[in-house]
């Protein structure tokens, strides 16, 4: 009895353990996807490029530099190596670099096993950020050119380089770095050696000012890596390898890999040159950037010959477009809800926006409908006179009595013939020759006239509700709007909490019964031209 109870007790614990969190104290957490779509094989040890900003992140929920951010394994038990390369809480942006120990090419995008976990939120947390513990043991050297360590090594090399450079603020992936042809150097140093059995890579984006120009991207001896006017060329002593393009004022990614007697260049991870090519045993200082002239950042020079993956997942992950990882906030975390974010929208609503959006959607309704019963009526007159116009120009001895048997119900052109046939059997009693006078045509041309009139009206009836949506729909939604600003304001001024949270919320409710008016009167607008012009070819 007692195992069974136990048992059940244990039945009854599972659950929570399984949907239980990494840690309690933090609250926030977000789900970061990977999408290792382009990849042809697994790449282990990889560091990946998380940026945050406010459309994906809550900036307000952390501390102001980032103390409190942990990354955890898919497990959601496993704490990820990371460190902060950048983390501004004023303007909401952030790049931290991520140690992942490997990214399977076989899982899909949307696979349990193809994400990790950025939790935040305990104001009690101490700086986890670890520069040297985040990159794998190939990796000699990596240069951010963050304004706070510009000419600073990231890696557990610790290399400093010397040289007189520029920062740009708004670069690719934070700050880079502005070359003027002057180089930057690095003292020879035993972790930059080269050997015969050992490897290279350099890994670099760019973005040239102009070109052409002869610039080293990385020089160490015999060994160069430039651009000789628009190509990379990879030479060491007479073997010389080149190949790709390079496009002036455009970020790009440029590597070079040399090991095991083969060498290979790409351009945005394309494989663009290869050859032979064998590494010297040296060791000697380091030039960067000689005779460029342009910006550059995240420099990495490693002490194998990385493979074509893992060059391809550093554009995949760090270019302007990369869709290589997705932040999402996790629905089951506290305060997070489970609604989206027009779920949001519409409990912020106040109740002038609701009576708007309200009086909006009987409007649409009413346009739609208007929209199409006209159309029906526009292409069935339009039709049936085309019929009618057929069968009138076919007749050649009865035009007078084309009435008999017709069903032309829609067709204004049929409704004036009839007219003018009523018209004219009133002065056509008899079988005799039909002789009409100025005044009996006058009679006739004003009776089909004032039809004429009539078929009008009823092609045009209700046309007047389409203009009435089109011109009071976008007035309406921005009063709507005005309102629901005003409200939001005031009620922030009365509780005195002026933060992003606070306002977003009721800006972006309100703004929706703007939405709301443009929705009812685009379509009202391209429905009543076309309309207009169908009837106007009709009348």
């Amino acid at each position: 009895m007692v195992k069974k109870l136990g048992f059940l007790a244990l039945l009854l614990w599972l659950p929570g353990l399984v949907h239980a969190q990494w840690n309690e104290a933090w609250p926030t957490r977000a789900k970061i996807t990977v999408n290792a779509t382009g990849l042809a094989t697994t790449v282990d040890q990889a560091v990946v490029a998380v940026r945050l900003h406010s459309g994906n992140f809550s900036f307000i929920d952390a501390n102001q530099d980032g103390s409190d951010l942990r990354f955890v394994a898919a497990d959601d038990k496993t704490e990820l190596k990371f460190h902060i390369e950048k983390f501004d809480s004023v303007n909401e942006l952030a790049v931290i670099w991520v140690l992942l120990p490997q990214i399977d090419a076989t899982i899909d995008a949307m696979d349990k096993a193809a994400h990790f976990w950025l939790y935040s939120g305990n104001t009690e947390a101490q700086p986890a950020s670890d520069s040297k513990g985040t990159w794998d043991a190939a990796t000699v050297a990596i240069f951010h050119f963050s304004e706070n360590s510009l000419l600073q090594d990231s890696s557990a090399s610790g290399l400093v380089a010397a040289g007189d450079i520029a920062v740009q603020k708004a670069a690719l992936l934070g700050e880079a770095a502005i070359f003027n042809g002057q180089p930057i150097t690095i003292t020879a140093t035993p972790a930059l050696k080269l050997s015969k059995t050992g490897g290279f890579t350099y890994s670099a984006w760019i973005k040239p000012g102009t070109l052409p120009q002869q610039a080293t991207l990385y020089s160490q001896g015999p060994l160069v890596f430039k651009i000789d006017g628009q190509k990379l060329v990879l030479a060491s002593g007479k073997t010389i390898i080149s190949g790709g393009e390079i496009t002036a004022a455009t970020w790009q990614h440029v590597a070079a890999t040399a090991g095991g007697g083969k060498a290979a260049l790409y351009v945005n991870g394309a494989l663009v040159g290869s050859g032979d090519l064998a590494l010297e045993e040296l060791q000697g200082v380091v030039k960067i950037g000689e005779g460029y002239i342009g910006e550059m950042d995240e420099l990495a020079l490693s002490a194998v010959a990385r493979s074509a993956d893992w060059i391809k997942l550093a554009v995949l992950g760090q270019g302007m477009d990369g869709q290589l990882l997705r932040v999402e906030q996790d629905d089951s975390t506290e305060g997070s809800g489970d609604a989206s974010y027009l779920g949001i929208l519409l409990q912020s609503l106040t109740v002038d926006a609701w009576v708007v959006i309200i009086i909006l959607g009987v409007m649409f309704i009413v346009s739609a409908a208007v929209m199409y019963d006209k159309a029906r009526m526009v292409m069935r007159a339009d039709r049936e006179n085309h019929q009618f116009l057929k069968r009138f120009h076919a007749e050649k001895d009865d035009v007078l009595g084309m009435d008999e048997g017709a069903n032309f119900t829609h067709s204004s052109l049929f409704h004036l013939y009839k007219v003018g046939l009523r018209e004219i059997r009133k002065r056509h009693l008899d079988n005799t020759q039909i002789a009409l006078t100025s005044a009996s045509m006058n009679a006739i041309k004003a009776a089909i006239d004032a039809d004429l009139v009539r078929e009008s009206h009823r092609l045009n009836a209700k046309m007047v509700l389409l203009t009435i949506a089109i011109s009071g729909g976008p007035f309406l939604g921005l009063l709507g709007t005005v309102v629901g600003v005003m409200i939001t304001f005031a009620a922030i001024a009365a509780a005195g909490d002026v933060n992003v949270n606070a306002i977003a919320p009721g800006i972006a409710a309100a703004l929706l019964a703007t939405v709301a008016g443009l929705a009812v009167a685009i379509p009202a607008l391209f429905g009543y031209n076309y309309l207009a012009s169908r009837i106007k070819n009709i009348t």
